[in-house]
């Protein structure tokens, strides 16, 4: 068993890289289905599995690049263009820079009343403020704006986004 784990090892970090490797090219660019997320992500996390395994059968190999200055520079590198995106940048208003165009779309939307977002979704201002009361929203009033309806009542703009999608199905 531990000989067939080992032997698979590296051509499923290949294969999964492969998957990744495309699935992020498509992410960065974004095209390709929808579906390429939940694939970059999982087998991402899969990947994890045959990496420990081809490091456990090349331990001793692997070992050694930690005596010489190639890996420690690389570790280095690496490390920096991760903490890289950690970096504070913001707008004016305070909003962090980048992201999907339809998240910066939503939360553009989330800055109004529900007395504006209402017409956009074909109710009346007291009928949205109802139904975010009864989905618990209770800070829910016609005057607040929808992120800080959000706020106050303990819920995220993701909730918040569900609970609106709900209520623009609604008759």
């Amino acid at each position: 068993m531990q000989a067939s784990l080992h032997r698979y090892a590296t051509p499923f970090i290949t294969g999964l890289f492969l998957v990744s490797l495309v699935s992020g090219i498509a992410l960065f660019f974004h095209i390709g289905p929808g579906a390429f997320h939940g694939m970059h992500e999982w087998l991402s996390m899969v990947l994890i599995l045959p990496f420990l395994l081809h490091l456990w059968k090349n331990w001793r190999s692997f070992s050694n690049y930690f005596s010489r200055t190639p890996m420690a520079v690389a570790l280095a590198i690496s490390l920096a263009a991760a903490l890289y995106y950690f970096i504070p940048t913001s707008h004016p208003e305070g909003r962090r820079a980048g992201g999907p165009p339809q998240i910066a779309f939503a939360s553009v939307i989330l800055k109004n009343p529900p007395s504006q977002v209402a017409s956009l979704l074909g109710k009346q201002t007291e009928d949205l403020v109802t139904g975010l009361q009864m989905d618990g929203f209770s800070a829910a009033s016609s005057d607040l704006s929808m992120t800080e309806i959000a706020s106050r009542s303990g819920k995220n703009e993701a909730e918040l986004v569900q609970s609106l999608l709900r209520h623009s199905r609604e008759p």
